[in-house]
């Protein structure tokens, strides 16, 4: 059986307030192309279907319209399991009418023989067991007790996790005993291993502090002949092996992993071994990160611009020179071309306005309107022109609190 291994589709997300559904249905559409040019027969999606729980109608539209089509490109099998972001009783609740399209959801643990998934070839005979383990949640592999310290809960979320795949795994050998033929078994997960490499901005990272929810690769049975994760970002293999793998999300989800090689994973069952080929993503939006002075940003964008890039741009001014106006500069550079700045970040002026505060002041020791007469200053504002800003600032505090407490009633 042919299997396209991939993850982390995050549907519904933004990129500084900037909406993606187009980009994701370009990335579906190149995915069904994908699925019939090389014969796939299984689709497993590791988790992170959706951004968050509540996804709108635009996200639920392209994810059910995809099911839907994959039976038509030649796949047989679809199996879905949730993520950290996915809701899972969201992802459950039509489970019972997509098993008649041959797609199978588990959104959230359950007994380890609930979560075995058998595919069957062409001619209904028994060909892969799949152990579609979902995200598994603190409260779900984990008691907690009073006095327990930070790695005890570490600990016990590890052996948790440990517990549950060596549950699947004992399962997975013995309905293949059951079904009396030698046939493969791959794992789904979204977790962390230990070592696992993660992006600035990638909503990962801060996840995890120290070692906690880090798995280690020998918390997986050897049984598994595949095992295929989602949560990480980067595609990677865990441990060094090529049989153990995250597929990483198949679009950049920030302008940190812009330039990364995006990936889905074909995984070939054969009758003999397992082989694994990365096929790559196409860029759907070009993102671009320009940092510099301003002539290094000026010559950089110019340079997008002859080549009529598309691009959506993160530009973080790093030079001496303190530009006030930094945003007007970059609206007239860009005037007229397909560039999009979704992100202009002036260190300059944030240094300034940190190095005019004396080291042992905090933003508890000031005031909103000291905070504002720092920002004045830091910008170098005239006098003359202070008290109408000041009288405008207090003006749009005052309205907020005002929209604060009507919120409380």
């Amino acid at each position: 059986m042919k299997i396209l291994h991939t993850s982390d589709w995050h549907i519904g997300r933004a990129l500084y307030g900037r909406k993606r559904y187009e980009e994701f249905a370009q990335f579906l559409d190149w995915l069904i192309g994908c699925i019939e040019s090389e014969g796939i027969e299984a689709l497993l999606v590791a988790g992170d279907v959706f951004d968050n729980g509540t996804p709108g109608n635009r996200a639920l539209e392209l994810y059910y319209r995809f099911l839907c089509r994959c039976a038509g490109a030649g796949c047989r099998h679809v199996v879905v399991t949730a993520g950290n972001h996915d809701s899972p009783s969201l992802l459950n609740a039509p489970r019972e009418v997509l098993r008649f399209l041959n797609v199978h959801v588990v959104g959230c643990m359950a007994e380890a023989t609930d979560e075995l998934v058998v595919l069957n070839d062409v001619d209904g005979r028994p060909e892969l067991i799949v152990c579609a383990v979902p995200y598994l949640r603190d409260r779900d592999i984990r008691s907690a007790e009073a006095g327990e310290t930070f790695e005890d809960k570490g600990r016990k979320l590890v052996e948790g996790i440990r517990e549950h795949y060596r549950q699947a795994g004992e399962a997975a050998v013995a309905k293949r005993s059951e079904l009396g033929r030698n046939i493969p078994i791959i794992a789904m997960g979204h977790l962390f291993t230990n070592g696992g490499q993660t992006m600035e901005g990638d909503g990962v990272r801060e996840l995890y502090v120290g070692t906690l929810g880090q798995v280690r690769a020998d918390c997986f049975p050897e049984c598994f002949d595949y095992l295929a994760l989602g949560h990480l970002h980067l595609a990677q293999r865990v441990g060094g092996s090529d049989l153990r793998r995250y597929s990483g999300a198949p679009i950049p989800m920030s302008f940190g992993e812009a330039g990364q090689r995006k990936v889905v994973v074909a995984v070939n069952t054969g009758a003999e071994v397992v082989t694994v080929q990365e096929i790559p993503v196409p860029c759907f939006q070009t993102l671009a990160t320009v940092r510099g002075d301003w002539q290094r940003i000026a010559g950089r964008i110019g340079e997008l611009k002859r080549d009529g890039a598309a691009a959506w741009l993160e530009v973080i001014y790093e030079g001496d020179e303190v530009i006030a106006d930094l945003q007007e500069r970059l609206r007239e550079l860009i005037d007229g071309t397909a560039l999009e700045i979704l992100r202009a970040k002036n260190m300059r002026l944030v240094e300034r306005t940190l190095s005019r505060m004396a080291t042992e002041e905090t933003l508890d020791d000031l005031s909103v309107d000291d905070v504002f007469a720092r920002c004045l200053a830091a910008h170098a504002v005239p006098e003359e022109q202070q008290a109408e800003l000041v009288a405008a600032f207090r003006e749009t505090v005052a309205a907020l609190h005002e929209d604060a407490s009507l919120g409380e009633v």
